[in-house]
């Protein structure tokens, strides 16, 4: 599910604007920036954070 609220984001965005993405888990760690840059977004950056979070900040392509 996490995702698919990436996705729509993503899609509400125009191009060359960024998103802060906040996760949890190891499964949405690892399948949103895959996925994000597969669709042609870019990954600018990933931090792991002492609360076992992640946050991404991604830039729609």
């Amino acid at each position: 599910m996490t995702f698919v609220r990436v996705r729509l984001a993503l899609d509400r965005m125009t191009s060359g604007e960024t998103l802060l993405v906040r996760l949890r888990g190891e499964e949405p760690r690892r399948n949103i920036p895959r996925t994000a840059v597969e669709q042609g977004h870019a990954l600018l950056e990933e931090e792991d954070r002492p609360d076992g979070t992640a946050l991404l900040l991604l830039r729609k392509g």
